[in-house]
């Protein structure tokens, strides 16, 4: 059994690991440097995640994932069109990536492209990160008049231009590709239904 105590401490290990991960990337997040800067005891990785890092990154790849999806519930709670959803999601975005001086991006995206090919484990997590991402959008799309097919194929390209977006943002420096990109999105989400 869990406590309370042992619960937070779980928490504070996957919330350190996500941080490090859009830091330091997946690959640089060494354990030690997780184990410090939780400020974790040393025995309590392996006790509540006995897989090791593999298991750790999973876990911070489901915190983002939540993240992210509790971002878009809320911005489609307000809007008055899927484009307006992107707007205020981008806006979000933007000003994370500003703040933290361009070193914070989406860490599904640096997870997939570092151990995509690794790890099969990390693989499916961040698929399915991506399609926790997608189908809620596909269906507020749905709910708007677009047919099935065509607001998941609307929702994917969404989701896949604002992760392309954002790595563009971080190379140079600057939120213009994020604004850019939600632009473009607007005209396509709030465009005439076919």
């Amino acid at each position: 059994m869990v406590t309370a105590k042992g619960a937070q401490t779980s928490a504070r290990l996957v919330e350190t690991m996500l941080e490090l991960i859009q830091t330091r990337g997946y690959a640089g997040t060494g354990l030690n440097t997780l184990i410090e800067q939780s400020q974790a005891p040393k025995g309590s990785l392996y006790f509540h995640f006995p897989e090791g890092k593999e298991e750790l990154g999973v876990r911070a790849v489901e915190l983002a994932a939540e993240q992210f999806r509790a971002l878009v519930a809320d911005a489609a709670s307000s809007a008055a069109t899927p484009g307006e959803v992107v707007r205020r999601v981008v806006e979000v975005l933007a000003e994370l990536l500003a703040s933290s001086d361009f070193r914070l991006g989406c860490p599904v995206s640096v997870v997939t492209l570092e151990m995509g090919a690794q790890s099969e484990r990390l693989r499916e997590s961040c698929a399915g990160a991506f399609d926790s991402w997608i189908t809620p959008v596909a269906a507020y799309l749905a709910a708007n008049g677009r047919p099935e097919p065509v607001a998941r194929a609307l929702a994917t390209a969404a989701v896949s231009a604002v992760e392309g977006a954002m790595i563009v943002s971080r190379a140079q420096r600057s939120v213009e590709p994020l604004r850019h990109t939600a632009d473009a999105l607007v005209t396509l989400l709030d465009g005439p239904v076919s």
